[in-house]
């Protein structure tokens, strides 16, 4: 029964109430260094604020790779975060263990991270969580499903996944239901307007604008989920939040001056005590941003321009405007697609191993290779940064390789060359496997080996990024050209914020014409120098970098790949017979691969020209790590160094710090040319250079009269000091 108002009684006062909800991550394969600078500028004062400040509330949400940094780095400080939880000041928050977007994993491993992370929080913290936080809030249909087998209540996404769903802008200020195959979950919004002004904002002005949303019944919660570097490891934030605006004092001591009318909550208190506003359907989507970073460079600038007017101009339509898909990733980066699905190959054989301890060890290589980071690109660097690139790759060969080796030890045949469909664009690739190396051919576009995996050192050797146009190139273009900076005394969002690492890079913006694999066959203009090959400016008279090649012969240790091609000529176009031999040999810790090339003049014309076979490989030699060399005629030079050096017979690429060392020899000796692959990329510190690998291309002078062919070989020996497999007793 509902109560009579006492006659004279003042109205009730408007009440609302607002859950902080702060994501703290870091990739798998970040820098330690990197790690404990967010925790000084970040998570560590934050937890201190907050102990300041007991009567504020909110959840914390801390990923798998910090959570283990924490433990064995800095174990007060989780004992500090259990202190918290434990008098309910603090709820955290669960989701998959390694940061993996859960839609792009196979519903067994969904769960299983899900599920990890449950466990891993009732071990040190004394309870289960009952939320997760969903990464990139990247949402599909299908994701309830997932959460509630794991054991999970709720989720945060953002206002513009519900804008999707047809609420109004002013209808998020609460919970929300929605379900999947009858499991049903409760999801909130993070408010944009909330989003946006804490921190940047004015403390007042956030106090104000919470006060202009509570209500006399006091059924509407503000919800406020973002990253946790926000407050202290992005550009400017730390004086801003710590500093000498001391920003998140002033406004945890606003919440607790202001606690008649606004209480700060968790979203598992608040469910307890409010129903959810009514159904949702959400369709696939993720935040505003992560659309327009998954379209083409094309696409993406038209749709930001016409996102950002319709903003500016209030225009109702804005609400429906939505960019990309993020599986799109797939489609616009090829090597996201061959990571992800490399993924799912190494996922299905883990998968079909009998519960035990190879298992599990397993399957935590195959967990770490799903975090999320190197599968896309927006504002942060993603895909771009080759260190961790790297690391994904080397848990995949980990959990790949422990499988294969206990199979092998079974009597189980799993080495040798087949036809397989690997990046399921419907065209077979050759995958050819040993104990020591996996290699891939892609006959489809150029014969070109696009992966090159050394096993025992858990090395992706080729995993090299290609340059291609971002949309965001046009800002730095217009930035340079302008030479504007920021305005002084300025706290920028991270998506609007206009910096360089270095000056002049929007010189260094080079675009490659094609998919940077290996073994690539270039006919170049005689002319050609190294430099024009270096910028991808040179002309290029053939047709056999990416174009089909038709596999001939394919045995246990050996691919024959050909093409008929043409070779433009000033006297018109040749005829040209191009084969390629792949041969695959070695022990494991000390496999080999090797390239012969023949060039058939076919035609009744002569043919004059550069014969080029590129080779794109990663040795992590960015910045010139000392660690990372080649081995040019007795000198040592750096892996991102740039050069040329005639009649080259041997070469030597290493890395001491993986223990890995590659001796190619060529027949017959040809002009060796090599250059830094470096791409112009965002992050949250700008635009910055970043090495992606070493383009080294061998050169032949290519002179064949009608019938004639030239045949050149190279041979890659590679020693690797150390099995990392038999060290972790795998």
């Amino acid at each position: 029964m509902l109560e009579r108002p006492t006659p004279g009684a003042a109205p009730p006062s408007p009440r609302v109430s607002l859950a902080l909800v702060i994501h703290n991550h870091q990739p798998v394969g970040n820098f330690g260094w990197v790690i404990a600078r967010n925790y000084e500028v970040a998570y560590e004062p934050m937890v201190a604020a907050l102990e300041r400040h007991p009567a504020v509330r909110l959840s914390l949400h801390y990923t798998g790779p910090l959570l283990e940094w924490l433990r064995a780095e800095r174990p007060e400080f989780l004992a500090r975060l259990r202190a918290l939880a434990d008098r309910g000041q603090v709820e955290i928050l669960g989701g998959g263990y390694y940061e993996p977007v859960l839609a792009s994993l196979p519903e067994a491993d969904r769960v299983g991270q899900l599920r990890r992370t449950v466990d891993e929080l009732a071990a040190q913290f004394g309870r289960r969580p009952r939320g997760a936080w969903l990464a990139e809030r990247v949402w599909e249909p299908d994701v309830p499903t997932s959460l509630v087998a794991a054991g999970y209540e709720w989720t945060v996404l953002d206002d513009a996944h519900f804008r999707a769903a047809s609420i109004p802008e002013g209808a998020v200020w609460g919970a929300y239901t929605t379900d999947d195959q009858g499991r049903r979950i409760s999801v909130f919004a993070s408010e944009q307007g909330l989003r946006y002004r804490i921190p940047y904002g004015d403390v007042g002005d956030v106090i104000r604008y919470l006060h202009e949303h509570a209500t006399d019944d006091g059924s509407r919660l503000g919800l406020m989920g973002d990253d946790g570097e926000k407050f202290g490891a992005w550009p400017g934030t730390w004086d801003l939040c710590w500093g000498e605006r001391a920003w998140v004092d002033q406004f945890f001591a606003a919440l607790e001056e202001n606690s008649a009318w606004l209480s700060t909550t968790t979203p598992s208190a608040w469910l307890d005590r409010q129903p959810p506003v009514r159904r949702v359907y959400v369709p696939t989507s993720s935040y505003a941003e992560m659309g327009e970073w998954a379209l083409p460079a094309d696409e993406g600038l038209a749709f930001a321009g016409l996102l950002h007017a319709a903003v500016a101009e209030k225009r109702p339509e804005a609400r429906w405007l939505r960019g990309g898909f993020w599986r799109n990733f797939q489609v616009k980066y090829r090597e996201i697609n061959d990571l992800h699905k490399q993924m799912l190959r190494v996922s299905a054989k883990v998968a079909a191993v009998e519960p035990g301890p190879l298992r599990e060890r397993a399957l935590d290589h195959l967990y770490q290779g799903q975090s999320n980071d190197c599968y896309w690109h927006g504002v942060f660097g993603g895909i771009y940064i080759s260190h961790m690139r790297l690391a994904t790759y080397a848990h995949l060969i980990a959990a790949e390789d422990a499988v294969d080796r206990a199979a092998r030890a079974a009597g189980m045949v799993v080495d040798g060359a087949v036809l397989r469909d690997i990046d399921l664009d419907g065209v077979d690739e050759v995958v050819l496997s040993s104990p020591g190396q996996v290699v891939t051919l892609k006959p489809a576009e150029g014969g070109g080996i696009g992966s090159w995996d050394i096993r025992a050192a858990r090395h992706a050797l080729t995993a090299v990024l290609r340059r291609r146009r971002e949309a965001y190139h046009a800002r730095l273009v217009a930035f340079e050209t302008a030479g504007e900076a920021g305005a002084p005394g300025t706290t920028a969002s991270i998506h609007e914020l206009v910096r360089t690492r270095e000056p002049g890079l929007s010189r260094r913006l080079h675009y490659d014409l094609y998919e940077r694999r290996s073994g690539l066959i270039h006919l170049l203009a005689p002319d050609t120098t190294p430099e024009s090959f270096a910028d991808a400016t040179f002309t290029e008279l053939g047709d056999f970098v990416d174009r089909p090649y038709q596999l001939e012969a394919l045995a246990d240790s050996e691919a024959v790949l050909a093409r008929d091609g043409n070779v433009e000529m000033p006297g018109g176009t040749r005829p040209v017979h191009v084969t390629k031999v792949v041969r695959f040999d070695g022990e494991r810790l000390r496999p080999e691969l090797g390239l012969e090339v023949t060039v058939a003049n076919t035609g009744e014309g002569e043919i004059e020209a550069l014969l080029a076979v590129e080779w794109a490989t990663t040795l992590l030699g960015g910045g010139g790590n000392p660690a990372a060399y080649y081995l040019v005629d007795g000198s040592r030079l750096a892996h991102d160094s740039t050069g040329r050096c005639e009649a080259l017979a041997s070469i030597v690429a290493g890395n001491d710090a993986l223990g890995l060392r590659v001796t190619t020899t060529i027949t017959p000796a040809a002009e060796a040319w090599w250059y830094s692959i470096d791409t112009v990329s965002l992050s949250e510190d700008g635009f910055e250079r970043t090495h992606q690998g070493s383009c080294l291309a061998f050169v032949w002078p290519l002179r064949l009269a009608p019938g004639e062919r030239l045949t050149v070989a190279m041979n890659s020996a590679v020693s690797i000091d150390r099995d990392l497999a038999e060290e972790e007793g795998l």
